[in-house]
């Protein structure tokens, strides 16, 4: 599809715009000058048209600060990848000297530019829209993001220069959420992926704010692949942007088919992971733990790997069919490797088990070892069938279903999987009265 790419200085309103377009609140929004930092995409459809939206932080020319000058950066390569400019700017600044500068970045491109002169929102500031043709643009919009007056006219004119593109049915691409805590190594294992500097990586946690989605294909395969911000505890969280981060993130592990849990090698599995590992159990989603930055473990020996799965699996038990695999994203050491068994969980997430091959396998297994008697009372298991369900669930079909321990559901489960290869796939059980 064709894409638009929202551009200008800091804290111009150039989020609240994108969530708009989208119709989604999909970009953190606040106050605060450089809450945005990585490209952010999204969809929209016009008056029939669909295309793809960029929303990017704000542009700040020569800074040293670390994140502006990343920032600017992104900003840059999203001029590059874009078919059409939305150069926002703030009708209660004015015309700004970075406003200037950044006009003739934009002249240089070769781009359509529309100029999108934001919190025109009463008939007193819409009298100070004739300065911006300051700029040298003549596609000038007064607009309010916050209300959305002004973006009809905007659109009707960005969709009439847009190039003619033939929009493919969009399939369902499997979403693979990499999470963790911050300075993990998330963002430098989706640039390593992506080949291209997508997210911006600093040794500063916290770095990464939004969830960013990337198409990625893989060998032929394609997939969304979702950078997070890093979670930490609830306690450590102490302002809005982050706690915003936090829940964007989760939402992120709700809305993913596939959850990579990215941990730093040196540190280990701590309680925060064990929360995440938890998340993603509860929500019936594919797990795949990624062990990051295994270049620098030193004094590794033949045993080592064996005694790290061993610890992990101590931790997430009694669920141990997790594929753990040990990954440099620096050094592009085994990351496809990764991204090969993320792809094989998300191929048993999305297996189907007829029913008559669940009771010829498992029936004789239940007649051979049957529940325990509780009370006097013997649970007689009859009929086995999966249920039509997002999450992997199956039903037993028994005379007391009241009466069928922990134990025996867990036993159950371990047939499961011996039998029908549900390696990083949480299985949901439920007993019912025949």
């Amino acid at each position: 599809m064709s894409i638009v790419a929202i551009v200008g200085r800091p804290n111009v309103g150039k989020s609240t715009l994108f969530n708009r377009l989208v119709e989604e609140r999909k970009a953190i929004v606040d106050d605060v000058s450089g809450v945005t930092r990585d490209r952010h995409y999204g969809k929209c459809e016009w008056t029939g048209i669909e295309f793809t939206v960029i929303d990017t932080g704000g542009f700040v020319s020569d800074s040293k600060d670390i994140f502006e000058k990343n920032t600017s950066n992104q900003v840059l390569i999203a001029v590059k990848e874009a078919d059409a400019l939305i150069f926002m700017v703030d009708c209660t600044s004015g015309v700004t000297e970075e406003d200037k500068e950044f006009g003739r970045i934009l002249r240089k491109s070769g781009k359509p530019v529309f100029v999108a002169i934001n919190k025109t929102d009463n008939n007193f500031r819409l009298e100070y829209r004739h300065e911006f043709y300051e700029l040298g643009f003549d596609n000038i919009f007064p607009i309010a993001s916050i209300s959305g007056f002004g973006t009809g006219e905007l659109l009707d004119e960005i969709v009439k220069a847009l190039p003619e593109k033939t929009i493919e049915e969009e399939e369902k691409y499997p979403k693979i959420a990499i999470v963790g805590r911050p300075n993990v190594g998330k963002s430098s294992l989706c640039n390593a992926l992506l080949g291209e500097e997508r997210n911006i990586v600093t040794d500063i946690p916290g770095t990464t704010r939004d969830s960013i989605h990337s198409h990625y294909n893989y060998y032929g395969k394609n997939f969304i692949l979702i950078d997070t911000a890093g979670i930490r505890k609830k306690g450590k969280v102490t302002d809005d942007i982050e706690f915003y981060s936090v829940m964007r993130s989760i939402k992120a592990i709700e809305d993913s088919d596939v959850v990579i849990l990215m941990i730093d090698a040196k540190d280990g599995l701590e309680s925060q992971d064990i929360n995440l590992f938890h998340l993603a159990q509860k929500n019936g989603k594919g797990i795949v733990i990624v062990v990051n930055k295994w270049d620098l473990v030193e004094n590794k020996e033949t045993n080592t790997v064996k005694d790290y799965e061993e610890k992990i699996k101590h931790k997430t038990a009694p669920f141990t069919d997790i594929p753990i695999i040990f990954v440099s994203a620096l050094s592009k050491q085994r990351i496809f490797k990764a991204m090969e068994t993320a792809l094989e969980v998300y191929k048993n997430l999305s297996k189907r088990v007829s029913t008559s091959k669940l009771n010829d396998v498992l029936l004789p297994i239940i007649e051979k070892t049957p529940p325990p008697a509780t009370k006097g009372k013997y649970v007689k298991i009859k009929y086995i069938t999966q249920l039509p369900a997002k999450k992997v669930c199956f039903a037993f079909f028994c005379n007391l279903p009241q009466y069928v321990p922990e134990s025996y559901k867990r036993f159950l489960e371990n047939r499961l999987r011996e039998n029908f290869s549900f390696t990083g796939i949480p299985l949901f059980i439920f007993f019912r009265k025949k």
